[in-house]
């Protein structure tokens, strides 16, 4: 048996099929007309964006039919009210929103990264800060699985052997205590494509330099400096245009698949496709 994956549905997408099919599917279950309850789109926006993250249209299916149930019994004890929710009746209806968007941190050794996961895309922040100099050492936080500590470790190791080749002071870390945590730590994590984000991080702390501000990538990191590919280009561009990031960094293997998408999902965005991490940094720094 062979499986298949296939790529979400983006909000556009959802937006498109809420309107024509999931919703008068609704209003017909529950026998109510058009013209005794309406959505607004910004609504839908807001469903889609606060409650319904997932890569199919399931959840999203599940919360149209919360509204119409709710707006029914509404209906039942004043028949001639017409009903439209909005943007600002959601609460009501649904409760506050599941997901919010992620803060961006900005600063000297945080990086934004881009992640796959099972609901989708999402920007992943990524600190690293000195703890002392009293010895050498390296600590992870963050709840991550064992690819992801082994793509940490592997950054620590090409940063800390090219320091001078990135005009980073080549004893930064001949006695600093570093400490690197992917915040949300309640969430598993896992995989190798934090590689660069994890490297651009350490490189950060050790050059004291904060760096250009706005920028997103994702890119497996070897020994060697080359950037090897990743999964997930559409989901993770996606989670970069809700968060309004206009610049990213993607693999150049990655290429390919970048220019597939459609347009409208690459307007507006500077795309950087990097070969090895000389490429990232000139970006960065």
């Amino acid at each position: 048996m062979e499986v298949i994956r296939l790529s979400g549905y983006i909000a556009e997408e959802k937006l498109a099929i809420a309107k024509k099919h999931l919703w008068p599917k609704q209003l017909a279950k529950a026998g109510v007309s058009k013209s005794q309850l309406a959505v607004s789109d910004a609504a839908l926006k807001a469903v889609i964006d606060g409650y319904a993250r997932e890569a199919g249209v399931r959840q999203l299916e599940k919360q149209l039919g919360k509204i119409v149930r709710k707006a029914v019994v509404q209906l039942l004890k004043k028949p001639e009210e017409k009903i439209r929710v909005t943007p600002a009746d959601l609460e009501s209806y649904l409760g506050g929103p599941i997901f919010r968007n992620e803060q961006l941190l900005s600063g000297i050794g945080i990086i934004t990264g881009l992640a796959w996961t099972s609901m989708g895309g999402a920007t992943l922040p990524i600190e690293a800060t000195r703890i002392h100099t009293l010895n050498r050492g390296f600590k992870l936080t963050g709840q991550l699985g064992d690819v992801m500590k082994e793509s940490a470790e592997i950054a620590y190791s090409y940063i800390s052997s090219h320091l001078k080749e990135y005009k980073g002071d080549p004893e930064f870390f001949d006695q600093a205590f570093v400490h690197l945590h992917v915040p949300e730590g309640a969430t598993p994590k896992d995989g190798p494509s934090a590689g660069i984000t994890m490297a651009s991080a350490l490189l950060s702390l050790a050059r004291n330099q904060a760096p250009k501000k706005n920028v997103a990538m994702t890119g497996e990191l070897t020994l060697t400096g080359q950037v090897l590919p990743i999964g997930g280009v559409r989901e993770k561009v996606i989670a970069a245009r809700r968060q309004k990031i206009s610049e990213l960094i993607l693999p150049e293997a990655n290429r390919s698949q970048f220019e597939e998408l459609p347009d409208y999902l690459k307007e507006g965005l500077t795309v950087h496709f990097a070969r090895r991490y000389t490429d990232v940094a000139k970006i960065l720094f």
